[in-house]
């Protein structure tokens, strides 16, 4: 099943495809920024002899104004995967067949021994003579950015959100997390929703994710998309559960393992509102949890 921030790590290109260049140029391999870009359909399944569906993540077409047209394929990659260097190889060549454009592989990954895995060049063909080399661009904690200082977010939001995500488990993102969050405060609305949402997908459950919701919640609080919203609700809800938890300790009453559980887990703040309530007079933790 794909996950949210294997979802965050290649939509972000859809979303903001002029981002190609800045990576491109982070990585020390320069292209020039696009003039045009179409989304081209992931689906790469040959349709005979017998069907084997395959599909990129994501792919976009570029044009430029002096170095012509390319493919851009992405691929975000979470773990090493002894498969994918074929799938790769199978995307190019079919891809260059398909469309007569130069493409190029971009994978981007989350952990350091990931990425470098999939930089790798795969040789194709017999030790005597390679007939193709895979030779894939990665981003990833390795060599994106760590944006630590609202001007450097500013000048390129896009960039500073995938450094953000490919940081995911590094010790700097609370750094670059607290750049973005700040510059984001400063952009428009159309323009720091989806900034804000991709950043939240693109790290998943992790400890990250926590401060992201709290600076959200804080410096963001203006927000009103749907996620936003969401880590609010969670915000009130961990409030009113620690609140329902401190009344039943202040009056005496006790609380089972298994009563404190369902009051932690529970992420609904009107359900918890209603426990909070009958908690003032409850003479057992059962009486908070029986509905009138």
């Amino acid at each position: 099943m794909v996950n949210s921030s294997h979802e965050a790590m290649h939509r972000i290109f859809q979303e903001y495809p002029e981002l190609f260049s800045g990576v491109s140029e982070v990585l020390g391999v320069p292209f020039p920024p696009p003039t045009s870009v179409r989304i081209l359909p992931t689906d790469l399944t040959e349709a005979r002899p017998r069907p084997l569906e395959r599909r990129v993540d994501t792919l976009l077409h570029f044009d430029t104004e002096d170095d012509g047209s390319f493919l851009l394929a992405v691929e975000a990659q979470g773990k090493k995967d002894l498969t994918k260097p074929a799938s790769w190889a199978y995307y190019l060549a079919y891809l260059y067949s398909k469309y007569q454009c130069p493409p190029v592989l971009l994978v981007v990954c989350q952990d350091r021994a990931t990425a470098e895995w999939a930089a790798r060049p795969v040789h194709v063909g017999p030790r005597q003579w390679a007939s193709l080399t895979l030779r894939p661009l990665v981003a990833g904690p390795h060599n994106m950015p760590v944006i630590r200082t609202t001007a450097e977010a500013r000048k390129d939001l896009a960039l500073t959100t995938l450094a953000a995500i490919t940081h995911a488990d590094s010790p700097d993102v609370a750094a670059i997390l607290k750049a973005v969050s700040s510059a984001l405060r400063e952009t428009p609305e159309q323009l720091s929703y989806p900034l804000a949402e991709l950043i939240a997908q693109g790290l998943g459950r992790r400890p990250a994710a926590q401060l992201w919701r709290h600076l959200m919640a804080v410096d963001l609080s203006f927000y009103t998309s749907p996620i936003s919203k969401e880590i609010r609700d969670e915000g009130r809800a961990e409030g009113r559960a620690d609140a329902l938890l401190i009344v039943l300790e202040q009056r005496g009453v006790a609380v089972s393992d298994e009563a404190r559980d369902r009051i932690t887990r529970c992420g609904e703040p009107e359900q918890l509102r209603r426990w909070l309530a009958r908690a003032v007079t409850a003479a057992s933790v059962e009486d908070v949890f029986v509905e009138p």
